[in-house]
């Protein structure tokens, strides 16, 4: 049974006449009677009792009569749906994030989609570049928002969205200068706090070898894949971490943090959008298309 027929026989119930039902659908009323006669046919049941003062819903089409529109409703709002997905206003979206991405980036984001497509579902997974990257290939995410450059297997599209400076996060008692900074010598005198190498690997090896450029023997004391435990140990007086600018937005207990005096050779930390290439566009291009410049 089409789902026509079963908008002909609620409009036949809803205005209790076959003839005011076919004005009110737009259709001959003959076709319409047959549609109905069909239908009766097709059910084994008589549907209507039919009289000049029009047609009355049987007791077996009052039976099905709540079925038959809940169905419809279901049938309605199901193609609503696949219209407000195929606009990219609706349907669900994970979306992998740095810690990074959680300070300006985000919220601008979050606050843009739900201006252009309120009817998106969104979920938020906290994961480290390495995660998001393997989460990328399997699907587990629909876009990643994480440091470049980051090898991610497959067929992706890649939207910078952030550079940033990298400043000092130092334990309280650490001897800053009187310029409110300290010095590439006095990092690597105390030692680093880094995220592990095959975490972020271009960022390690930039970090070490502006040290040595800069002639200071390099060493990481202590290795964090979080930027929270990175400031805990810190604070715990493990070493100083080099970390992105927006770092100087949080306040942790224990950690002050200051400009590299001399860190011009120092690598910048890129925040970008990742996610899969597909031939129609997705959610996830909505999303990494977002205008998210500063409030």
């Amino acid at each position: 049974m089409e789902t026509r027929h079963l908008r002909y026989f609620l409009a036949v119930v809803d205005q209790g006449s076959v003839s005011r039902a076919a004005d009110w659908l737009g259709i001959a009323q003959p076709a319409l009677s047959q549609t109905l006669a069909r239908m009766e046919k097709d059910l084994g049941v008589q549907l209507f009792q039919r009289s000049r003062q029009g047609a009355l819903p049987t007791p077996a089409a009052l039976a099905m009569l709540d079925d038959v529109r809940t169905s419809v409703a279901r049938i309605d709002a199901a193609a609503s749906r696949a219209r407000e997905i195929a606009r990219g206003s609706a349907g669900q979206l994970t979306v992998g994030l740095v810690s990074s991405a959680l300070f300006g980036t985000l919220p601008r984001a979050l606050r843009a989609l739900r201006q252009q497509a309120p009817g998106v579902r969104v979920i938020l997974r906290e994961m480290s570049n390495a995660e998001q990257a393997e989460a990328l290939q399997t699907g587990a995410i629909d876009i990643g928002l994480m440091h470049t450059p980051v090898a991610v297997g497959g067929r992706m599209r890649e939207r910078q969205l952030l550079r940033e400076r990298l400043v000092a996060a130092v334990p309280d008692e650490f001897q800053i200068g009187e310029d409110g900074r300290v010095s590439l010598a006095q990092i690597a005198e105390a030692g680093l706090v880094m995220y592990p190498q095959a975490q972020l690997p271009v960022l390690h090896a930039g970090i070490l070898d502006a040290l040595r450029k800069a002639g200071h023997e390099a060493h990481v004391a202590q290795e964090a894949n979080r930027t929270l435990t990175v400031l805990a140990c810190v604070a715990g007086g493990c070493g100083v971490a080099l970390l992105p600018s927006w770092i100087r937005s949080m306040d942790f207990r224990g950690v002050r943090f200051c400009e590299v005096r001399d860190g011009q050779a120092l690598p910048s930390l890129d925040l970008s959008a990742i996610w899969p290439a597909r031939s129609t566009p997705t959610l996830a291009d909505l999303f990494a298309h977002l205008e998210l410049g500063e409030d």
